[in-house]
């Protein structure tokens, strides 16, 4: 993966929901083609502020985001779904008065010619999705959700796909299939950036993490290296990590 080229690169980002009020002090992030990338770190550290300014929901008032060499710094959500990037917020991520279909039908509503097509790949990678189509997405379980989310965002063919806690409220057989999935995605070759506060899980699965803290990323390395590290086990693993 290290020879790969770089898809994604966020350098020194400053950032916040508020005008003088930093959440992000200076965060950087390099990501490879094909790479699985992790974010972890302690409530409060600007995880999914990190994510939200990415895909132009929060505004960066210093540094820059780069895609394939472009720069995208405070570009509009809608343009970065049209560039290749897509977006699973943790909540409020379906709608609930329509059914699946219809569900990822908005998903590809500006390739809709292409919908038929698209729908097909989904269903192929999610085949319940195909099965209950027509079933009101209100009605599903938050892990069910969560599916028809991802698959939501994928029907734009992204290159980059941006989730955020996606294991969220999840009962632990549905985050592990959450997990499982995340991965079934970036084999497909999807760029997938997860912020995750089941730390352990997320570090399994990615090929490298980044670990933030106080608005900053503190350190980086792989899945591996992150999960034996005496520092991380400590901080954001605890028990879990033996």
């Amino acid at each position: 993966m290290t020879d790969a080229p770089t898809i994604l690169e966020a350098t020194d980002v400053i950032a916040g929901y508020l005008p003088g009020v930093d959440i992000l002090n200076g965060c950087s992030m390099t990501v490879k083609q094909g790479e699985l990338i992790g974010i972890i770190g302690p409530n409060g550290a600007g995880k999914s502020t990190f994510l939200k300014a990415l895909f132009g929901l929060v505004p960066i008032r210093e540094g820059s985001v780069m895609l394939e060499g472009q720069d995208i710094t405070n570009t509009r959500a809608d343009e970065l779904v049209h560039r290749g990037v897509g977006f699973v917020p943790q909540n409020n991520n379906v709608f609930p008065s329509l059914t699946i279909k219809e569900n990822l039908e908005m998903g590809a509503y500006q390739a809709h010619k292409k919908f038929a097509e698209r729908f097909e790949r989904i269903v192929d990678l999610f085949p319940t999705l195909g099965d209950r189509r027509n079933q009101r997405a209100g009605s599903l379980s938050g892990g069910e959700r969560q599916m028809v989310a991802m698959a939501r965002a994928l029907m734009m063919d992204p290159r980059v796909l941006l989730l955020d806690e996606p294991s969220a409220g999840l009962s632990p057989v549905r985050q592990d299939e959450t997990f499982v999935r995340t991965r079934e995605i970036n084999r497909t070759g999807v760029t997938v950036i997860m912020v995750e506060q089941n730390a352990r899980r997320c570090l399994q699965i990615c090929d490298r993490g980044y670990v933030l803290d106080q608005g900053t990323s503190a350190y980086t390395a792989t899945g591996q290296e992150l999960l034996k590290d005496p520092k991380v086990i400590e901080l954001y693993l605890g028990t879990l990590g033996a």
